[in-house]
């Protein structure tokens, strides 16, 4: 049998390989973010109603799908943005936390430069910290980073 005939004849089936295309594409080449995660969950609702006989025919699970992406989505924007934005916190694998430098300027919880090898680094205090600053040439201990910023507490 054709496999574009084995499709045409089972729309359950066709939706369940448009779902995982989808899928597979969202979570290799965009990164679980897109819209491409909404339309694979609605392509596998649709092909579910359609292989239980819900629903019947191209016509009505075309919009089955269209209306099932539109749900999805608006249900899952927010929650899905959110858990992006949250981060993974300050990262605990960089060799310089815990090291002692000196401040080359003073540092806030604004702004502030610390000196390691040679170079001035951008560095802040550390959001849990109640001292207000770290004067120019004390030594502070590098606790995080965060890309290229350094946040430090006094020693």
């Amino acid at each position: 049998m054709d496999i574009l005939q084995y499709l045409l004849d089972n729309h359950d089936q066709t939706f369940y390989l448009i779902g995982g295309i989808s899928l597979i594409i969202e979570l290799t080449i965009l990164g679980f973010g897109g819209p491409l995660l909404f339309f694979g969950l609605a392509a596998f609702i649709t092909g579910a109603l359609s292989g239980f006989a819900v629903i019947s025919g191209w016509e009505a699970e075309i919009f089955t799908l269209g209306i099932s992406t539109a749900i999805i989505a608006a249900l899952l924007w927010k929650p899905l943005k959110n858990f992006q934005n949250s981060g993974g916190g300050s990262d605990s694998s960089s060799d310089m936390i815990g090291l002692q430098v000196p401040a080359a300027a003073e540092i806030t919880h604004t702004q502030g430069k610390i000196r390691y090898s040679g170079i001035d680094w951008n560095a802040r205090l550390h959001k849990d910290l109640s001292v207000s600053s770290i004067n120019a040439d004390e030594m502070c201990t590098i606790v995080a980073v965060e890309g290229t910023l350094m946040l430090v507490k006094p020693l």
